[in-house]
């Protein structure tokens, strides 16, 4: 009998167990252990890390010293009574872990792991994990009938059923002090309220980006890093609103995947503010292609028109010149025949399965070959006789 087909028989009545089945990759906090495959590799489970409906991670004692697993699904000491999570990483790499997220609580404040789940207890987790929707949208009723500019996002309610963190947006203080009272009253829970940002409720909800993918909040970002239209001028990116902002009305953070990319391109590149003079005309600085390394100037400081593609290095040493009182009497030198438009290359010219063959090998191939074509040609002509 599987994991998934395992039956509890409570009071005379057979229950069937919810499918837990852990699928490694298909979450979005899986940690990847990156020793596993070493030989000798000695067993260490006194911190183990913890994660819980996908959203958040926390680091507990294993003070029981049980033999755990990644995706193994244990109890935990909660505040009150306890939750459910899945064991996310153990071992050695949990200690990296910590130093990483700078997280470094006394072992003795750490709170525990208590045991692994017994099928009452994951019973129990799937019932709670079924009432969040309908209580989230119950939630939201309530709180426009108090008139509280806000917003409840998700709904996390703890594995023994008896707390529900409320994640909540708001774009100002709120006196959430009735919300508390009327929904402990409905719900028969404790209430905790949790303020989340804008990218945190995108993480939270899911959805399709403009690439036409998943957004990467809702798969594999865990920690949000400021992005500023500073990060779209390096990557000469039209400051446009409208393409820049992502489903959370923030700027894409995509805009931080290939940032440090320019940054370094750039570092040895003249300054744009100074326009280059020649003997024949003064051009002023339009636009960069800064991976192609080409200026684009024109002669007229606020138009685009006759634009004039300088390799970088170019533009430098004109600078320099002007710097010391020379004027060069041409913008690009004779022997720079420079071509900005792009040259259409063979990527796989040099990748053919046979660039390696001798000649003799290559004859060997070429008569098997030819012998199996006739062999194949004969066959066909015989048949047909």
């Amino acid at each position: 009998m599987t994991e998934n087909e395992d039956i509890l028989n409570m009071g005379g009545e057979d229950i069937q167990l919810p499918d837990i089945t852990y699928r490694p990759g298909c979450n979005k906090l899986d940690s990847f252990n990156w020793l596993s495959d070493l030989p000798d590799q000695v067993i260490e489970n006194e911190i183990v890390e913890i994660r819980f409906k996908n959203t958040r991670k926390g680091f507990y004692r294993n003070v029981n010293d049980l033999r755990l697993e990644i995706g193994d699904i244990v109890a935990v000491e909660a505040s009150p009574g306890h939750d459910i999570g899945r064991v996310a990483m153990t071992g050695p790499l949990v200690r990296m872990q910590i130093r990483e997220m700078k997280v470094c609580p006394p072992l003795e404040e750490m709170k525990k792991v208590y045991r692994k789940a017994k099928p009452a207890d994951i019973i129990k987790w799937d019932e709670a994990k079924k009432l969040e929707i309908p209580t989230m949208l119950r939630s939201r009723k309530i709180s426009e009938e108090l008139k509280l500019n806000m917003k409840i996002g998700d709904v996390e309610f703890q594995g023994d059923k008896t707390k529900a963190i409320f994640y909540y947006i708001a774009d100002e203080r709120v006196d959430f002090r009735q919300l508390i009272k009327v929904l402990a009253e409905e719900f028969r829970v404790r209430i905790e309220m949790r303020q989340i940002g804008a990218r945190q409720e995108a993480g939270r909800i899911g959805g399709i980006g403009s690439c036409g993918r998943e957004l990467c909040c809702s798969t594999f970002i865990t920690n949000f890093i400021s992005v500023t239209t500073t990060h779209a001028k390096y990557q000469e990116l039209s400051l446009n609103p409208l393409k820049l902002a992502g489903q959370c009305g923030k700027l894409k953070c995509c805009l931080n995947y290939e940032v440090d990319c320019y940054f370094d391109a750039q570092k040895s590149f003249p300054s744009r503010e100074i326009p280059l003079e020649t003997l024949e005309r003064t051009v002023y600085f339009q636009k960069v292609e800064v991976h192609k390394g080409i200026y684009w100037y024109s002669s007229e400081p606020h138009s685009t028109a006759n634009l004039i593609a300088v390799p970088v290095q170019r533009a430098k040493e004109i600078q320099a010149l002007n710097k010391k009182g020379i004027k060069p009497e041409r913008l690009l030198v004779a022997e720079q025949s420079f071509n900005s438009q792009p040259v259409s290359e063979d990527l796989l010219e040099n990748n053919s399965l046979t660039r390696f063959d001798t000649e003799s090998k290559k004859q060997d191939r070429n008569r098997r070959f030819n012998k199996k074509k006739n062999r194949k040609f004969n066959e066909k002509r015989n048949r047909q006789n």
